[in-house]
């Protein structure tokens, strides 16, 4: 009964909506804002693992070009892109890796989608494709590559009355499966400089590359 529910349900969306007008809305939304910030959950599924790698934390984003992702479970650490430079910080291991990144390099996919600095109908070939969730007012993108990239394709969640990414789940060629399930967010509002900073202790070790 649920089944047929949900099928009649994505018909009725399907003939009021089409995938190419979810997702010019989609990138129209994702293009004005200024910022966001969000809890997620990030979850990979590799071919030679059974049981697959969970992690949470914070997204903070800020544009044009900041962003930072600060793990909280199972192990602290942290991810920040500022001015073209990746400072990688791993409190475990006490080390902070600094890689200076080309425009190319520091292109992001999720970076690239979050912001709306990619145009989804100009990179991607646009479906429908529906997969099983708890949300309610979602619809659901099948994203294939028009060039050959990294991933074979992306499925997104949208949030159909923020029109807002709730969920993002790559496919690389290798049959892995990498996917990140934003809650909580916030758009918008002011982001203090120095949340895009990295306070580190006397005696880390700094790794050029």
């Amino acid at each position: 009964m649920r089944s047929f529910f949900c099928s009649f349900i994505f018909l009725l969306i399907s003939i009021t909506q089409t995938p190419e007008g979810v997702a010019l809305k989609v990138e129209n939304r994702l293009r004005s804002l200024k910022s966001l910030q969000a809890n997620f959950e990030q979850f990979f599924y590799s071919t030679s693992v059974s049981s697959p790698l969970e992690e949470k934390g914070k997204l903070f984003m800020k544009k044009p070009d900041l962003m930072k992702w600060k793990y909280e479970d199972p192990e602290e650490k942290i991810f920040l892109y500022k001015n073209r430079i990746l400072l990688s910080y791993f409190p475990e291991d006490n080390q902070l890796i600094r890689n200076r990144l080309t425009k190319k390099e520091g292109e992001s996919e999720i970076l690239a989608l979050l912001s709306g600095r990619k145009g989804l109908l100009d990179n991607y070939s646009v479906e429908f494709s529906p997969f099983p969730t708890e949300k309610t007012n979602a619809l659901h993108l099948k994203l294939t590559p028009k060039i050959e990239q990294d991933y074979s394709l992306i499925l997104l969640e949208i949030n159909e009355k923020t029109w807002l990414i709730q969920k993002a789940i790559f496919f690389d060629w290798a049959g892995n499966k990498q996917e990140f399930h934003f809650k909580r967010i916030k758009i918008n509002s002011y982001l203090a400089e120095n949340i895009f900073e990295i306070k580190i202790p006397p005696g880390v070790e700094i790794i050029e590359n």
